[in-house]
């Protein structure tokens, strides 16, 4: 079944280009992180107000999946990826020549709604042609891509960094994006179905606003997001105090993505060998997550917090492909819509949290928190409202 499973996606959809698309917003989040010491000192920033561009970041990437996801429901998935991606170079650019830290800051704003296409459309183009099993095995595919986004971004980012300062970091974001938009209008297909009824917005919003299914799996994925992001938005001061190399820092993230390649590897496996459930496998990415934050609180004061840090990435590649899986089951006659306001839903929580970690100097308690969280949310029975 794999095998026939494979060779449709391959047929129907540009595989390569679809994989990079979904990587693109955490290759470009990634990327940024170790710049953030050199954004601090050359705009004269305190080191918490450099670490919260990275919480400012997804609150307006909430609000790109929302616009975004609506219009991929109006006007088609590739004008709308078209017009994302044309805004995101514009807003590399302004990022690239901005004088000051508040400018600076529009600039990320303006990138992270733009970027949100990268999450919200590629979703609703694979959304459009799978479900159920077959859908959670494309996940679980993506997945293994996914893990290789936090080896590229980190080593691309300390690589600009060393090259050319934050400066070099926004050229090379500058480049990424021009790459995939040439890509996407050689490639990209309209795979929004013909006879495609646009639903109410705001009936689909009071219907998933009502569901504890959608509240509970939006934790869910907004608490494993904040234990990935945590790492990157205090990581690089946590280096700077143990007095580390930054390209050690850099080449943290081989360490941390072969985690989080295993994670995929170990999910697949599960799937195909045991067949699993996601809900099961859920769990099991839960309970691995709240072991490793106990293990890494007690290790932060080592260079050996980046080993149970491989933990948290293992379970993250572990339960976000099973969750955005099942998220959406209940709503494929809206898939766009439902996506946006999924995504802005959960963007907002994990912009909320981060805001939360960047005033904290402890990524070990930073973690525990947020894994306990996910362990009482994943403790909960998760069932749609009649």
């Amino acid at each position: 079944m794999n095998n026939n499973i494979k060779a449709t996606f391959t047929q129907q959809l540009p595989l390569l280009l679809l994989i990079m698309l979904v990587m693109f917003p955490q290759i470009v989040e990634t990327i940024y992180s170790p710049a953030l010491p050199l954004i601090a000192e050359g705009f004269t920033v305190s080191q918490s107000i450099a670490a919260q561009t990275l919480s400012v970041y997804f609150i307006a990437f909430a609000f790109g999946v929302t616009v975004w996801g609506l219009l991929s429901d109006r006007i088609g998935r590739r004008k709308t990826t078209m017009i994302a991606l044309t805004l995101y170079i514009f807003a590399t650019i302004f990022a690239l020549l901005s004088p000051n830290f508040t400018l600076l800051l529009s600039a990320r704003i303006l990138m992270a709604f733009a970027a949100a296409i990268g999450s919200i459309g590629t979703q609703t183009i694979i959304r459009d042609q799978f479900s159920g099993d077959r859908l959670r095995y494309i996940f679980s595919l993506i997945g293994i891509a996914l893990a290789i986004s936090p080896i590229l971004g980190l080593i691309l980012g300390v690589l600009m960094v060393q090259l050319g300062g934050y400066h070099a970091v926004f050229s090379l974001l500058t480049a990424i994006g021009t790459v995939l938009l040439i890509w996407s209008l050689i490639k990209l297909p309209e795979t929004m179905p013909e006879n495609h009824i646009i639903h109410p917005f705001w009936q689909t919003l009071k219907a998933m606003m009502q569901d504890r299914m959608i509240w509970q799996y939006a934790s869910l994925i907004a608490a494993f997001n904040i234990m990935l992001f945590s790492y990157y938005q205090l990581a690089p001061f946590i280096f700077e105090t143990l007095q580390l190399d930054n390209r050690l820092y850099g080449f943290s993230g081989i360490l941390l993505g072969s985690g989080t390649f295993l994670g995929a590897f170990l999910n697949n496996r599960l799937i195909n060998r045991y067949q699993l459930s996601g809900e099961k496998l859920i769990s099991l990415a839960t309970t691995l997550a709240l072991i490793s934050a106990i293990l890494l609180l007690m290790l932060e004061s080592s260079w050996l917090f980046m080993l149970p840090m491989t933990g948290i990435m293992l379970a993250y590649s572990m339960a976000i492909p099973n969750i955005l899986s099942l998220v959406l089951k209940n709503y494929q006659h809206t898939l766009g819509t439902a996506g946006a306001i999924l995504g802005f839903i959960y963007y907002c929580l994990i912009g909320l949290g981060l805001i939360f970690v960047g005033m904290m100097t402890s990524l070990g308690i930073a973690l525990l928190i947020f894994a306990g969280i996910a362990m009482m949310i994943q403790l909960l029975p998760i069932k749609q409202n009649p």
